[in-house]
């Protein structure tokens, strides 16, 4: 047994002074007083005038000298170290993502979590020191390196729960410096207290970590939405279709009501019974008049409300205005006058920057002027996208992102190439079409101007007479569209940053919150976009600049983290395991024990003397 403030021992010498007052004899003093049994008693049998008696077996002195032990005793502070070993840094992460807001817990897992992170703050020694890390969509310091323990636990319950994602490994890599900078023999250690609900955590690679992961969590009775789109109707361009993903991650059966409304007017609802594991597709369809935004919402009781709700602005489609450059490329002109909403201009070279189209399509010409809006791109090079590229002759296509936008539907089965350009993909892209070589396609966003590079001539390939060809010029049109590129800046993922691009210089902005508060933000003299990043709780929020309104929405639609099954270990990189630690605190104080034995020992006095009274 060890003794945080052993110091208080020394109270112990007071036991004498009670054992002097019992050899002392009492006066014949007569004094009113409040009377037990046993005081009775210890009258009884001390009526003398002298000063000093013998002492005798006296059942009040050994109930005193009992209370004034424990007392001594917990003030003391005893303990019993557990297998948790003394540490000079601790780095405490607490995990407090949507999945953390889950009831399985009462009253939820990141109350849990947090009552057990304030544990093992309490048992920090005089010499040991504890940082405290919040985790969500980001990291944040709540507390630097400290052994205040008024400190460490107003930083503790300065912590509170958001809507977003977890994103774990910039926590890790932070924990990891701090110990690091400690030194291998120091003995520190990495607390996380979380479900385990995070993404892969492959590209986190460190088999010495010393990261001790404290579960929290006991069910998965859960149903999210996992996906929300919103599109025209293919085959009514007056509808809107919404394409809604609901999932069931526990492992029973589990129905639900499943609403659709539109600013706020319930439109259309269906009932759902899927199976657990499963996933349940669903497309509503509903007439739109003017811009505004669908919300579906889960009816079902479950532990985890974050992701029963997802809203989406909905904008109603404009005609895109697309100028083709080609010199008799009939197949891509066949494919583009086929998209919906395009109205297509043909010309065999640009003789301007393009601006009064909305986005343009280079079919190998080089422009004299290049253009300055979106671009889509066959077998024409620009010095400044690339900085290295070759010519591949017969290139083999053995993989594509079928996970971009662009690609969606898109296959590239049985399509043979002449000859192609290929690049590595740069910076501001991605690659969608692989060769042995380097890639033959790439897309991305260089400054604000959307590109769509095709290193090969579509009509040197059998592309054009595959099916995947026409729905890869209609995703093209979709993606290149300026409207509907801001469409995709009106959905934002709990925590990631809203963007706003300004035509021109204002002064400030308010944005309203989906509780309804308002904050107005002040902007730079010459800022030409606002970011905002308050995006911790999903919901519908308004931004006023100006003269302009724009509306977005911001949901968790993160498979990952609706999926609240508490891990019982986490894999780091591709080697390493972190199981789930049943330690609680390091030290077990007994104080308080000591406190509830003697208030039992004035119980049973209390009892007994009203016991032989009655």
């Amino acid at each position: 047994m060890n003794f945080l403030a052993p110091t208080s021992l020394l109270f112990g010498l007071t036991i004498p002074v009670v054992v002097v007052f019992y050899l002392l004899k009492r006066k014949r003093v007569v004094k009113l007083v409040s009377s037990t049994l046993l005081w009775q008693k210890f009258i009884s049998e001390t009526q003398a005038s002298a000063p000093f008696q013998k002492l005798r077996r006296n059942w009040l002195l050994i109930l005193q000298i009992i209370m004034l032990i424990l007392a001594v005793l917990a003030l003391s502070r005893p303990y019993f170290a557990t297998h948790a070993k003394s540490s000079q840094l601790r780095v405490l992460i607490l995990d407090a993502s949507a999945s953390m807001q889950a009831t399985d817990e009462m009253p939820s897992r990141f109350e849990k979590a947090r009552k057990d992170a304030l544990q093992w703050v309490d048992s920090l020694r005089d010499d040991d020191k504890m940082v405290v890390l919040q985790v969500a969509g980001t990291t944040e310091v709540r507390q630097s390196e400290t052994g205040d323990k008024s400190a460490l636990r107003r930083a503790i319950q300065s912590c509170q729960a958001i809507d977003s994602p977890t994103r774990l490994v910039p926590a890790l890599k932070m924990a990891e410096s701090l110990v690091r900078d400690r030194g291998k023999d120091s003995n520190s250690e990495i607390h996380l207290f979380s479900d385990g609900a995070v993404p892969d955590l492959k590209e986190f690679e460190n088999k010495a970590l010393p990261l001790i992961y404290h579960k929290v969590g006991q069910g998965a009775n859960n149903l999210g939405i996992t996906g929300l789109d919103v599109r025209a109707n293919p085959e009514d361009a007056t509808q809107r279709a919404i394409y809604v993903s609901v999932m069931n991650f526990s492992t029973n059966k589990m129905e639900t009501e499943l609403e659709l409304s539109l600013d706020g007017k319930v439109v259309d609802a269906r009932h759902l019974a899927i199976n657990g594991g499963e996933t349940s597709a669903q497309v509503f369809l509903a007439s739109q008049t003017s811009d505004g935004v669908f919300t579906v919402h889960l009816t079902t009781q479950d532990d985890l409300a974050a992701d029963n709700t997802a809203s989406i602005v909905s904008l109603l489609p404009h005609p895109v205005k697309v100028l083709l450059v080609t010199r008799g490329n009939r197949f891509l002109e066949r494919a583009l006058r086929s998209t919906p909403n395009v109205e297509l201009t043909t010309a065999p070279d640009l003789g301007n920057d393009g601006s009064t189209y909305d986005f343009v399509v280079l079919d190998n010409v080089i422009p004299t002027v290049w253009p300055i809006g979106n671009i889509l791109a066959f077998h024409v090079m620009q010095t400044n996208w690339f900085d290295k590229v070759s010519q591949v002759d017969s290139p083999a296509i053995v993989d594509w992102k079928a996970t971009h936008p662009l690609l969606r539907y898109v296959g590239f089965d049985n399509v043979p190439i002449g000859k192609s350009f290929a690049v590595k993909p740069p910076s501001w892209g991605v690659s969608l079409l692989d060769s042995p070589q380097d890639s033959l396609m790439v897309a991305g966003e260089l400054g604000r101007q959307r590109i769509v590079w095709v290193g090969f001539d579509s009509l040197e390939s059998y592309w054009p007479y595959r099916f995947s060809f026409p729905i890869f010029i209609q995703n093209a049109a979709d993606w290149l569209n300026p409207a509907n590129a801001k469409s995709s800046q009106l959905l934002v993922r709990a925590g990631d940053a809203f963007r706003l691009g300004l035509s021109q210089p204002e002064a400030s902005a308010q944005i309203t919150l989906p509780d309804g508060a308002t904050r107005k933000l002040t902007l730079e003299t010459n800022a030409n976009e606002i970011v905002f990043g308050d995006t911790f709780h999903q919901g519908i929020y308004r931004l006023h600049v100006g003269t302009n309104d724009t509306t977005f929405c911001v949901d968790l639609l993160d498979a990952d983290e609706s999926n609240i099954k508490p891990r019982e270990e986490l894999v780091l990189g591709s080697y390493t395991k972190v199981a789930a630690t049943k330690l609680q605190r390091t030290n077990m104080e007994l104080w308080r024990s000591i406190a509830a034995i003697a208030l039992l020992v004035l119980m049973i006095e209390w009892w007994y003397y009203h016991r032989r009274t009655a």
